[in-house]
């Protein structure tokens, strides 16, 4: 059987498996207000809400589902559990950045090479490089993750430039309740991985704080592949009144990552040392009918990097690559409730970013410099939000962005919310995104261009969500269409290569979930995506697929899960070169005392060869096994 129908025969038995089975549907309501939905997310909009007045479409992850799957960093859980999103990986542990780096998150295929056009979020506040505007994907632990919450589509009403393909916003842990709890583990494996950290939660009245520890590290899969990292995080919280709010948030992590190059042109030397630290501080208000924030916020880092040298023939480099990097801002919103069924939100957003790139020699140090630049952004924004009637809502809103090298932006959105019989919902939604050029594409290495103009997205959406069986089962699908336009790519220019504004695109496909709570303790879930590009992109597979079982006891955990991948692209342009692939994980955890669990984590069982990166093979069967202690 052929790949092609390998793909449509399984989605095929996954929708009839779907559709077929004997259910009865749960009362429908006649209100919005009445339907008993827990679910809130803070990402679609400043404040929480309840997602089905939300037009866009989000996928949340909660902490069970990442604990579960024993990850170190977040985005591998994303992948496996968000249609339309993957992440590109190199190895065991670690994404690297440069040359060789990984860690490049693409929804719908849009995400840029270097990941510029996803943007991620630490509590809603932007987490990127001053000088080359891509996050750090190192740098996003699952220990400090209550929840992720994953926008698919443009963001930018509310987020601003880099939000183009969407959003994936960490939301840090945080105690509700008072409690005193802690959390210890470590584990080991193949390819001499070890990872050990510690956590604590505690509430007690109005304080509350979290904080953790972890490090981990690897020799990896080939020579010349090593990788360790050293990440803390904290945040306070204060009570004031039953309506204010205060809170502080910090995060380090230091890294050092090694490029053993592609196996056709193996390297030596090729090392990376990065440092990156935040902080934010916050006074929150919440009322009845009334909630918002003032947030300032810090992030920058500091990076050494020794671009190595071919193994065969090759010369030791003589300076080394460095740079220091920042961004600031400050985050103002408040939402309110002119009347019944309605939440109006205004905002204001400032940004001042940069930093310093320079080589120094080996030999004595000395310096020579390649920029030294900052730039700033202003940007307010106003949102509209309205229940009309019990069945109908609507949402429109429009951000006027301000960027001192690019000028002014203006960035609509509008949806709406359909709450049909069944506990259904129809949702229809476009908006739009955009991207300032970075400094790197303006200012610096041969390609620069200063006059370059921002990156533009139109996205529109129409998606279906029902629960079924007393909301035991759930499914959603959603199909959408996006034209991307002003990309920036580069092209040789009388004989030189330049940034230019010269790249289109235009994607469409369809993504569903589904979810079925057998009995207690016992879930499967499964989700599908397909993409079609006009112009296709490294790292955005045509087909993804993921079936994942799950069983929780008072005693015992499992889950397994199988991805199947087909049309992943290694190679662009005329040589077009894809990838095809089936991983099988899994995962167990065993309760030997009280809070005192030994878990073990199997990831590609069937030893599959395959790679994500062009020249850079994936291992092999993977395993891992440690115990963790919460006390």
């Amino acid at each position: 059987m052929s790949y092609y129908n390998y793909i449509n025969h399984s989605w095929f038995i996954i929708c009839f498996l779907i559709f077929s089975l004997p259910v009865r549907a749960a009362e429908s309501q006649d209100s919005l207000r009445l339907v008993d939905l827990p679910e809130v997310v803070a990402t679609g909009t400043r404040s929480e809400a309840d997602p089905r007045l939300l037009p866009m479409t989000v996928s949340v992850i909660g902490q069970a589902q990442l604990e579960e799957r024993n990850e170190i960093n977040v985005l591998p859980t994303l992948t496996a559990e968000v249609p339309g999103l993957f992440v590109t990986q190199r190895g065991v542990l670690g994404y690297g950045v440069s040359t060789g780096g990984s860690g490049g998150i693409k929804v719908r295929g849009i995400g840029g090479s270097p990941n510029t056009d996803m943007l991620v979020l630490i509590d809603g506040l932007p987490q990127y490089a001053g000088l080359y505007g891509h996050p750090i994907s190192d740098n996003y632990q699952t220990m400090l993750a209550e929840r992720v919450e994953v926008i698919r589509g443009p963001a930018s009403l509310f987020y601003g430039s880099n939000a183009l393909g969407g959003v994936v916003n960490i939301v840090t842990r945080q105690p509700k309740n008072d409690t005193v709890l802690t959390d210890i583990h470590a584990r080991g494996g193949s390819y001499y991985t070890v990872d050990a950290g510690i956590s604590n939660q505690f509430r007690k009245g109005p304080y509350s704080h979290a904080a953790g520890f972890n490090y981990s590290r690897t020799k990896g899969h080939r020579d010349h592949m090593g990788f360790d990292e050293y990440n803390g995080f904290v945040r306070l919280g204060y009570e004031l009144t039953n309506h204010w709010r205060i809170g502080a948030t910090g995060n380090v992590a230091y890294f050092n990552s090694q490029n053993p190059g592609t196996v056709d042109a193996p390297m030596l030397d090729n090392m990376m040392h990065i440092l990156r630290g935040t902080a934010a501080l916050s006074v929150e208000n919440r009322y009845d009918k009334t909630s918002g924030a003032i947030r300032l916020y810090y992030s920058g880092g500091h990076h050494t990097i020794n671009d190595g040298y071919a193994s065969a023939g090759g010369k030791p480099q003589t300076a080394l690559y460095h740079h220091t990097d920042f961004m600031a801002g400050v985050s103002v919103y408040q939402s309110v409730a002119f009347f019944r069924g309605n939440r109006t939100t205004f905002g204001f957003d400032y940004q001042h970013f940069g930093g310093h790139a320079w080589n120094a020699a080996i030999a004595d140090g000395a310096k020579t410099d390649i920029i030294r630049k900052a730039q700033y952004e202003l940007a307010g924004y106003v949102d509209f939000r309205q229940e009309v009637v019990s069945w109908f809502a609507l949402d429109v809103g429009i951000r006027f962005d301000w960027h001192c090298q690019s000028g002014i932006a203006y960035i609509p959105q509008g949806g709406l919310s359909f709450l049909l019989p069944q506990n259904a919902e129809l949702k229809a939604f476009v908006s739009r995104g955009f991207r300032n050029p970075t400094i790197r594409e303006l200012y610096m290495y041969k390609p620069a261009n200063d006059s370059l103009r921002a990156e533009n997205v139109w996205n529109y959406e129409l998606s279906y969500r029902q629960f079924l069986l007393d909301r035991r089962i759930r499914i959603g699908a959603n199909i959408f269409y996006l034209q991307a336009t002003n990309m920036i790519t580069t092209h040789m220019t009388n004989g030189k290569p330049k940034n230019v504004n010269t790249g289109e695109m235009k994607n469409c496909g369809l993504e569903a979930e589904f979810t079925y709570n057998i009995v207690k303790g016992l879930f499967l879930t499964a989700n599908y995506s397909f993409l079609h590009m006009s112009n296709p992109q490294l790292g955005a597979p045509e087909h993804k697929l993921n079936i994942a079982a799950r069983y929780h006891h008072d005693r015992f955990r499992v889950g397994t899960d199988v991805q199947y991948i087909h049309g992943l692209y290694l190679v662009t342009g005329p040589q077009t070169e894809k990838e095809n692939y089936v991983l099988w994980n899994a995962h167990a955890a065993v309760r030997l005392w009280r809070g005192l669990w030994a878990n073990i984590t199997v990831d590609n069982i069937l030893g599959q060869e395959y790679e994500i990166n062009k020249g850079f093979p994936m291992p092999g069967t993977t395993v891992l096994a440690g115990l963790k202690w919460t006390f």
